[in-house]
């Protein structure tokens, strides 16, 4: 099993030391904060899919 250290290269810190379910929780409460502020960004449909197409290309 590989560490975060040897995927990176060198040490890891901050956010990115923590445990994946902690920055996923940390990372969810952001969003719902936002959310609730009202500055998070709604996506409309048709955004979405010009996203979504420019995921596949290379």
């Amino acid at each position: 099993m590989t560490t975060i250290k040897q995927k990176i290269g060198k040490a890891a810190r901050g956010f990115a030391s923590m445990d994946p379910l902690r920055q996923k929780n940390i990372a969810s409460k952001g969003g719902r904060i936002a959310h609730e502020k009202g500055t998070a960004h709604e996506w409309t449909a048709e955004e979405a899919r010009s996203a979504g197409q420019k995921g596949g290309l290379r």
